[in-house]
């Protein structure tokens, strides 16, 4: 498995995973997406493993010392097999590297499985937003202190 900064020619591909993760209203419109991989101060790691893409993390560099993880998709086929830890590896080095002293991110209430992911790694719910998502799903902000920084 490998890291990779995004290159224009997976878009579709990594569209296509964040389809297939998330719910309608949870997922990105391709528009979304692709503005969100081209801000300014955006960073795309993409997952391969024998030239095909497992997986991907979208993030953006905030105001205030803060990285804001926007999504990070993994095939279904390679959930629980490190993808998702080493992307998240990844961003959290980045932002450390960076002088960031915070990660944030949201993610869906009842997304059980995400909010035992993130704990592990250090992330702890810091509010609610209700009708988050546009099905109507309340996301929890989740936010990683990062020492020393």
């Amino acid at each position: 498995m490998r890291l990779r900064p995004f290159r224009s020619s997976d878009l579709r591909t990594l569209y296509e995973i964040d389809q297939a993760c998330f719910a309608a209203g949870i997922a990105y419109s391709w528009e979304e997406l692709a503005r969100f991989i081209h801000r300014r101060d955006s960073h795309t790691w993409v997952a391969e493993e024998a030239g095909e893409i497992t997986g991907f993390l979208v993030a953006h560099r905030e105001r205030h010392r803060l990285l804001h993880i926007v999504t990070i998709d993994v095939r279904k086929a390679w959930r629980r097999r490190g993808v998702g830890s080493l992307l998240m590896g990844a961003a959290e080095q980045w932002a450390w590297d960076h002088g960031l002293r915070m990660i944030g991110l949201e993610t869906a209430q009842d997304n059980l499985v995400a909010h035992k992911f993130y704990g592990a790694r250090g992330y702890r719910k810091v509010d609610e937003i209700e009708r988050y998502y546009g099905d109507g799903t309340t996301a929890w902000v989740l936010v990683k202190q990062l020492s020393d920084n």
